[in-house]
């Protein structure tokens, strides 16, 4: 071969891998987060990063722990949440490749190598000469192709980072409905330990009677089983405190829990706003806020099938060695594939009835987030409604019969069965108003995660 064919072989694959360099990814705006825990950090991965930040503690073992810490912790070291993380690094991957040219292909080929002479003896001729010829070759994509397929690779991008806030954001609710439900536990655990000791305190005072022979020992029989009674309700209420520990230290990825307890305030509640006014603010939904730019996705889909109707180019340029004339020849061509029977109208068909498809489906996604409102919203006015009229007016009365019960009987104006009658009232009431607070927050939550912002009357903090 000689050198200015390697000379010309080498220019012409400089100005391919120029082309093919020439343009860059354009990058649109990336999903912006929703305000609910938008100023909490989150981990997010650096470009080339290979790893994570391991778990770690997100207090000391013997500190309280704050909604706050919670939700720091899990966004910080949820594996599954980084698992979303990574996917919107590998689309971005994906459009960075998606811009690149077709590599051009250089071929090398030698012919007619080895032909015998023709005729015999000394009157035989070389009439076939061997000649060699090298070739670069560039497929060439038609206008349309390559702009479609990097819209595609953009929206999926896109669709990535959605995917990515709505983990977030469900990721937050999750751990703030755990937290209040161990906000719950550990309530529930003092509220079974103070029954505890009011029914020993029930018990002793019978004992007294019973002793002092104004009262039957069936009394203290009765009053016995009130407190075996309140004793296991405390060990169940212990249990299921340990069972919430786990499952919340579990969302930063802690096996075990590394947090003495946590703090906050299920008794603070507030009028919550009206259903139009929510439902006002579901644009700021992830969930519908995505079909944007999986319509998006979908009319590239249909433009790039629509585009590959029309088939691409091949060129070819090369040289051709002449070894016995010593010479050079040029090589050019092209081609091109004939679109007799395939046109690509059973690709363009599905990319019409996928886009159909999307549109239909983000009717479907209003309705179910319309409803998740109503439904949410509902709950969230009834366990305020409940909480405000527990703790204003049943629990304060339930405790002032109780107390008034428990003199008398001191005193031998009421019997046993009203005594405990009005304890089992007392409790119930004291069960209630903590479970309708912890219900009204965690409906808080879950209005929050739908309209992807907080209610700012509302707050666990203490």
């Amino acid at each position: 071969m000689h050198m200015n064919s390697m000379k010309q072989v080498g220019i012409l694959v400089a100005v391919a891998a120029l082309a093919g360099c020439a343009s860059a990814p354009s990058r649109s705006p990336i999903v912006q987060p929703r305000a609910l825990g938008r100023d909490v950090p989150v981990f997010w991965p650096v470009r080339n990063d290979s790893g994570r930040p391991a778990t770690s503690a997100p207090v000391g073992a013997n500190d309280s722990l704050a909604l706050r810490d919670a939700v720091a912790a899990a966004l910080l070291h949820s594996p599954t949440l980084a698992g979303y993380a990574w996917d919107v690094r590998a689309r971005e991957a994906q459009l960075l490749q998606v811009t690149r040219f077709p590599n051009p292909v250089v071929g090398f080929l030698a012919e007619d190598v080895g032909a015998s002479p023709v005729g015999s003896g000394n009157a035989a001729q070389q009439v076939i000469e061997p000649q060699t010829t090298i070739q670069l070759s560039q497929l060439v994509e038609l206008p349309g192709k390559r702009l479609a397929r990097r819209r595609m690779a953009t929206a999926d991008r896109d669709l990535a980072g959605w995917d990515y806030e709505s983990a977030r954001i469900d990721l937050l609710t999750r751990v703030t409905q755990t937290f209040v439900d161990l906000l719950a536990a550990q309530e529930m655990v003092a509220l079974t330990t103070q029954a505890t000791a009011t029914a020993d305190q029930v018990l002793q005072s019978v004992a007294a009677r019973v002793q002092a022979g104004v009262a039957s020992p069936i009394e203290a029989t009765k009053a016995d089983i009130g407190l075996a009674s309140a004793r296991i309700e405390s060990e169940r209420a212990t249990q299921r405190l340990d069972v919430v520990r786990h499952k919340l230290a579990s969302e930063w990825g802690a096996a075990a829990p590394d947090f003495a307890a946590v703090r906050g305030d299920l008794s603070t509640v507030a009028a919550p706003p009206t259903h139009a006014a929510l439902a006002a603010q579901l644009t700021e939904n992830p969930e519908l806020a995505r079909w944007t730019a999986e319509i998006s996705r979908r009319r590239s889909a249909l433009s790039f099938e629509s585009a590959k109707r029309l088939p691409d180019v091949s060129v070819i340029a090369g040289q051709r060695t002449f070894t016995e004339l010593n010479t050079d020849a040029y090589v050019v061509g092209a081609s091109i594939a004939l679109p007799l029977f395939d046109r690509n109208q059973g690709g363009t068909a599905e990319a019409k009835s996928l886009l159909n498809k999307s549109y239909e489906a983000r009717r479907a996604a209003e309705l179910r987030v319309g409803l998740a409102l109503t439904t949410a919203h509902s709950a969230l006015t009834t366990a305020y409604r409940e909480a405000t009229t527990l703790r204003e007016t049943i629990l304060p009365r339930s405790q002032e019969a109780f107390d008034a019960v428990s003199e008398g009987y001191r005193l031998g104006r009421f019997g046993l069965l009203d005594v405990l009658d009005a304890q089992r009232t007392l409790t119930s009431a004291r069960t209630q108003a903590l479970r309708a607070g912890g219900e009204y927050h965690k409906a808080v939550a879950e209005v929050e995660r739908l309209i992807g912002a907080p209610l700012p009357t509302v707050t666990r903090e203490r």
